[in-house]
């Protein structure tokens, strides 16, 4: 894909005016890091707090009368426990139990929901959304190009977005959401995110943006000592990864079930039938053959995602994503092991360019925020 094919967010011009390094990230024009680094950018969000711009995230609405039963059938976790005010993290699932994509699903009431579903994978979810609509009364509306998505996270997050809305944000509790005004604009704000943080991901309008990431920035204080930076995708996948946070593409797939992805919590087959439920049951009753676990390198050096681990000298799995943990200081990862293998303590060497490197098998979350 040539550069001027990449889509933009409209935070463009503002990235590129932080010093933002841009990077093709699956047809997104984005930043992977600005001048202050990646290490510095998420000892930021883990210490103070870090702004992300998430705009290319697309954000689908249903609205009609069987909103909640069309997003039952579709996807893993039960919208039918969410209120009003509250979100979900859940899976779309296809035929044969494999995940199309993990989305957060937003209850705006009984017949309004808001599905936000990955980037890469936007086009794909629609197209999948619009063609299992059957006899549901149900409005959908592709309404990705039409919001900016801020997402303001770390220890700090709270004070700086109080300093800018009349809406008080200690009622919102985590995975709830309202909407309100930040900066005088109009948005929804959402207690989630993708670091491991707490923190607020902001919604308006698109044409708001640089309005509001500007705003924010100087409230937090960017650039003086122990102020707000602006974070890339880099610092975004190294606190998912620290927070052992799935990411589409490596830890899901149309190929990879919920339960293979350790994300049994939100697969809630007492609802009823959803998309591939029966494949997924069944894998449930019958066992995994791979799932996936946490490691972390007890040797020098960095397993990265498509290498593949051993036991025992014979190969066993392969590593889906695996970095440095800038806040943790070690070399973590995550792989797809068989379930006898996928257990704390289990010592494994991975094939880092050629050289088996030891590595064992740990807990995750690497790393949990103290509430």
């Amino acid at each position: 894909m040539t550069s001027g094919a990449l889509k933009k967010t409209p935070l463009n011009d503002a990235h590129r005016a932080l010093g933002g390094r841009m990077v093709d990230f699956g047809g997104w024009d984005m930043p992977v890091q600005y001048t202050a680094g990646v290490i510095e950018e998420h000892m930021a969000t883990r210490t103070r707090s870090g702004l992300f711009d998430v705009s290319h995230m697309g954000e689908i609405w249903v609205e009609g009368p069987d909103a909640i039963s069309f997003v039952n059938r579709l996807t893993t976790n039960d919208v039918l426990k969410l209120v009003d005010g509250q979100a979900h993290y859940s899976a779309m699932t296809n035929d044969n139990g494999g995940v199309v994509d993990d989305l957060l699903v937003y209850r705006f009431g009984q017949e309004k929901l808001l599905l936000v579903v990955n980037a890469g994978t936007t086009e794909k979810d629609w197209a999948w959304i619009t063609s299992h609509k059957k006899d549901e009364r149900v409005e959908l509306h592709n309404a990705s190009s039409e919001y900016c998505q801020i997402a303001i996270q770390g220890p700090d997050a709270t004070a700086i977005v109080q300093n800018l809305t009349e809406t008080d944000l200690a009622a919102i509790k985590y995975y709830h959401f309202t909407t309100g005004r930040v900066d005088g604009v109009d948005a929804i704000i959402s207690r989630t995110g993708y670091t491991g943080e707490d923190g607020f991901e902001i919604y308006a309008a698109a044409d708001t943006a640089e309005q509001l990431w500007n705003k924010i920035l100087e409230t937090g204080n960017y650039g003086a000592k122990g102020g707000i930076l602006p974070c890339g995708l880099a610092a975004r996948n190294t606190l998912r990864l620290e927070a052992a946070m799935s990411l589409y593409g490596h830890e899901l797939g149309d190929d990879i079930s919920p339960l293979e992805a350790g994300l049994g919590w939100i697969t809630k087959f007492q609802k009823g039938p959803f998309t591939g439920s029966e494949i997924i049951a069944r894998q449930k009753e019958e066992g995994l053959t791979r799932k996936i676990a946490g490691f972390e390198m007890t040797e020098p050096g960095i397993a990265r995602d498509g290498c593949d681990v051993y036991v025992g000298g014979e190969k066993t799995g392969v590593v889906t994503s695996g970095s440095p943990a800038p806040f943790l200081k070690k070399n973590i990862g995550l792989a797809f092991l068989p379930p006898q293998f996928a257990i704390d303590g289990q010592e494994i060497t991975i094939d880092v360019r050629g050289r088996q490197i030891a590595a064992k098998v740990v807990p995750t979350p690497f790393y949990k925020r103290s509430k």
